[in-house]
């Protein structure tokens, strides 16, 4: 496993990482600098109003404007953080989806205390699923009758993608609430029981990294890591069509 945690931001291997980086940067300086001017107006009041001999309080009020223009400039700061940053980086990132026909596509669902990962075979079609059918050796209900399942792809806790290329995931749950954190990659999305929920993203940098529940899940939660794999796409290919193979009983090509 890569280290990719230290002192600033993890590393970013998502093509859109850096607007959310970006964002952060702004939202903390923003608040760096409101915290020292706020901290450097208290220390004055302090000094400007201590005790001292001689010095008798006042009941009257002397405002003056200052305070309010800086309040109206904090709150049109925000506007503008929310009107040219945060609502085009929300629409980019969750509304505008890439194409699924040119898209690896991938289930995942979440249970305590893993990720079922599950992917298409050769023809792009997933099996049917019953959760009548779920047990600990399929822990995805998929339907041994289906034959578009035949030749799907089923991991536990381990998800590779290929690189450069678009990645279209469907989240659900079996049981409780579930968070799908991928922090290389910028994306954590919840997944939510009788729910499917779809997130989108493309890794620009091959690595080994990891999937992370970001939400307090039981009391097995810090058991709940994944391992996040971004292959370059001739290895992903090789890892793809040996997985196959093993599924069908056939060699693979």
């Amino acid at each position: 496993m890569q280290k990719y945690y230290g002192w600033g931001l993890p590393i970013d291997v998502s093509i859109d990482g850096w607007q959310i980086d970006r964002l952060i940067y702004i939202v903390h300086g923003f608040m760096a600098v409101l915290f020292v001017g706020w901290f450097v107006f208290f220390v004055y009041l302090l000094l400007r109003f201590r005790q001292q001999p001689g010095h008798k309080a006042e009941n009257t009020h002397h405002h003056f404007k200052l305070p309010t223009y800086l309040e109206i400039g904090v709150a049109i700061f925000e506007v503008i953080l929310l009107a040219a940053f945060s609502i085009p980086l929300f629409y980019h990132t969750r509304k505008v989806f890439p194409d699924p026909a040119k898209s690896l596509n991938v289930h995942i669902v979440a249970e305590q205390f893993a990720w079922n990962i599950h992917y298409p075979g050769k023809d792009g079609v997933f099996g049917k699923v019953d959760p009548k059918l779920m047990d600990p050796s399929n822990p995805l209900g998929l339907d041994p009758n289906d034959p578009a399942g035949k030749d799907d792809i089923t991991t536990i806790n381990q998800l590779h993608i290929p690189v450069h290329t678009p990645v279209i995931v469907t989240l659900s749950s079996k049981d409780v609430i579930h968070s799908f954190s991928l922090v290389v990659m910028r994306v954590k999305q919840d997944a939510i029981p009788g729910h499917s929920v779809t997130q989108s993203f493309e890794a620009k940098t091959p690595g080994n990294f990891e999937i992370a529940c970001a939400q307090l899940c039981g009391l097995g939660h810090y058991r709940m890591r994944g391992y996040f794999i971004v292959d370059e796409k001739e290895a992903f290919n090789t890892w793809y069509d040996t997985e196959t193979a093993n599924k069908l009983g056939t060699p693979a090509a």
